[in-house]
């Protein structure tokens, strides 16, 4: 009986790896086409991998809690002749034909790699080995020195471990210069041993990957205060109602528009500029953020986005984003001030230049001209982190002037 691989997936154009959550399945079990089987966590959703055929499920290589990278074999399928016939599904003796008789191309994709990787081990075709988590938190011990210049040898122990510079910050060099040395690395981790610690998710080491990245860039972050009095009032007529962010969302859309080239990404000796007023939405889930990205801001006034906001942030919520949605950002908005926080220096992604943040409501007195005195008001700073080396200060005090300036006047919207 012919016997079909069940690889892991391709789940999306940068998504090179996925933990198994949630078997599904046992050896012995019926599974029918396009079965959801395992339930895989990537740095971005959780999402399922399914059968292409029908078949009865010979063995199970994938272990829960596992990181798999594309490709890898995660189990076997018994299926007939006549269903091969039928769906034209690949079984492990045509992928092997198909190994050897392109065994001389000069770049084969990922997933034919890892597959290959994964047949060429032995006859009896082991999976390849579960990804090794690429970041590792360290505690950071007080009055260490830090690390300057890493040699060659430093180097190649640190890609054995799985470390990069920023892991190794916390380590005190005993070298010259204060050089940190394979032996003070060695004795730092030994140390460690004693320390309790965790497994980094998925979504952690995404993150810390993420802002690493874009702490590589001089980031400045200004504040403006917005008055919010009339956004609530506006909010209040409305069913359903549109959440706070979805108001700074779209204002900070049509401020962007006045001036496109705030929002330009530099490239070498060009800025280049959006093509879209496509924006994100920094949505806190356990263990991490993500930011599924809202279309057309531009376009559409807010009404027509309650609904398409309100799913996004749903599906965001259970994890159930695609790649799709999560592509394609020209800034993002966070609201930590759901947290009480009322100031913040939010850090824009790597592929961002502009992140804006708002901090929580608080009434405060502000002076109004009309009856010449203090009133009460609920005021809440907003905050732009920029890249500074497309936009200046004045630039992003003038943006976020205009964003507060906007959102006095929530009918436009």
């Amino acid at each position: 009986m012919p016997t079909v691989p069940i690889l892991m997936p391709q789940l999306g154009e940068s998504i090179a790896e996925a933990t198994v959550v949630r078997l599904g399945i046992a050896p012995g079990d019926s599974v029918r086409a396009d079965q959801e089987i395992i339930e895989v966590e990537t740095n971005k959703a959780i999402m399922g991998v399914t059968t292409l055929c029908h078949g009865i499920v010979a063995e199970i290589r994938a272990q829960e809690g596992v990181s798999y990278s594309v490709g890898t074999l995660l189990g076997l399928l018994d299926v007939t002749p006549e269903e091969v016939t039928r769906t034209g599904v690949d079984t492990l003796e045509s992928l092997e034909a198909k190994r050897v008789a392109t065994h001389q191309s000069v770049s084969p994709s990922r997933a034919e790699a890892n597959l290959h990787f994964a047949l060429d081990d032995n006859d009896d075709y082991e999976e390849a080995p579960a990804v090794v988590p690429s970041i590792k938190g360290l505690p950071v011990p007080a009055g260490t020195m830090g690390a300057h210049y890493i040699s060659p040898r430093m180097r190649a122990r640190m890609n054995d471990l799985g470390l990069r510079e920023a892991d190794i910050s916390a380590v005190a060099g005993t070298g010259a210069g204060g050089r940190v040395t394979v032996e003070d690395l060695e004795k730092f981790l030994a140390s460690l041993d004693a320390w309790p610690s965790t497994q980094a998710s998925s979504m952690r080491r995404a993150v810390a990957d993420a802002m690493r990245r874009s702490w590589t860039r001089p980031l400045a972050t200004v504040g403006f205060p917005a008055i919010l009095d009339r956004v609530l009032e506006h909010r209040r007529t409305h069913t359903p109602k549109p959440g706070l962010t979805l108001y700074v969302l779209r204002a900070f859309a049509l401020a962007l528009m006045e001036n496109p080239t705030t929002a330009g990404y530099l490239i070498g000796d060009k800025i280049v500029h959006p093509r879209s007023f496509d924006i994100g939405v920094a949505v806190q889930i356990e263990d991490g953020v993500v930011v599924p990205v809202v279309r057309k801001l531009d376009q559409k006034n807010l009404r027509e986005l309650i609904a398409e906001y309100d799913d996004l942030v749903s599906r965001a919520r259970r994890r159930r984003l695609t790649e799709d949605d999560c592509q394609g950002g020209i800034a993002t908005v966070t609201n930590f001030g759901t947290f009480g926080l009322t100031l913040g220096t939010p850090i824009p992604l790597p592929n961002e230049t502009l992140i804006l943040g708002i901090g929580a409501g608080v009434k405060k007195p502000v002076w109004s001209t009309q009856v010449e005195a203090f009133l009460p008001a609920i005021v809440a700073d907003i905050f732009l982190t920029f890249d500074h080396r497309v936009v200046d200060g004045g630039g992003a005090g003038v943006l976020l002037s205009r964003v507060a300036e906007l959102l006095q006047q929530p009918g436009a919207l």
